[in-house]
Parts: structure tokens; C-alpha cells; sequence
């Protein structure tokens, strides 16, 4: 699933940064389940899109994918200027509040 989400959004944006997170392990799901991600992206191609535009372009692009084992996403979608603002950073993801975990 990293794989497949790595190469729409690569194939889609070509962005200057990417990196596709698998937190899977964080959630009450069995092991191996490859279902919950954080996906870091940069992309000029974000300049001029508010943040639930560059959401829905990404989850548009990825849409196919809950059909099979996906279940969750967590964007961070940036333009260079944001990201270099940033620091290069970006969040940490909270601890699951559901489930046994």
C-alpha cells in the first residue's frame, strides 16, 4: 500500500518533498494491516489551492485505494515556501483513541 500511495502522488505532483508514513501499528487493527498513513507532501503544485482543495486532489488521487486495505489518511500538504517556513517539519501524529491501543 506505501508502494501505491507513493507512486500516484509522485506520478500526480512530482512534489519537492515526500514521504509516506505507515502508522498502522498505532491503531487496533491486526498486524501486517497496512491501513492508516501520514502522508507529507510539498508541491508547488499547491500554490493558489486552499487546504481542503489540496486534501480533496490527494484523496481523489488515492480514492481507489479504500476500496482495497486502506482506512485512513492523515495530510500534510505544503508549497515549498510553507514547508521551508516550516522548517522542513511536520507534526506528530496523536495516539489512537479508539480500540485497544
Amino acid at each position: 500500500m506505501k508502494e501505491k500511495l507513493t507512486s500516484l502522488i509522485e506520478d500526480a505532483l512530482h512534489p519537492d518533498y515526500l514521504e509516506v508514513i505507515d502508522e498502522s501499528h498505532m491503531h487496533n487493527v491486526p498486524k501486517g494491516a497496512q491501513s492508516h498513513f501520514k502522508i507529507v507532501v510539498v508541491s508547488d503544485r499547491f500554490e493558489g489551492l486552499p487546504l481542503v482543495g489540496r486534501h480533496r486532489q490527494i484523496n481523489g488521487l488515492v480514492k481507489p485505494l479504500f476500496a482495497e486495505s486502506l482506512h485512513a489518511l492523515a495530510l500534510h500538504t505544503m508549497t515549498p515556501a510553507e514547508w521551508q517556513a516550516r522548517g522542513g517539519s511536520f507534526p506528530k501524529s496523536p495516539q489512537c483513541m479508539g480500540g485497544s491501543k
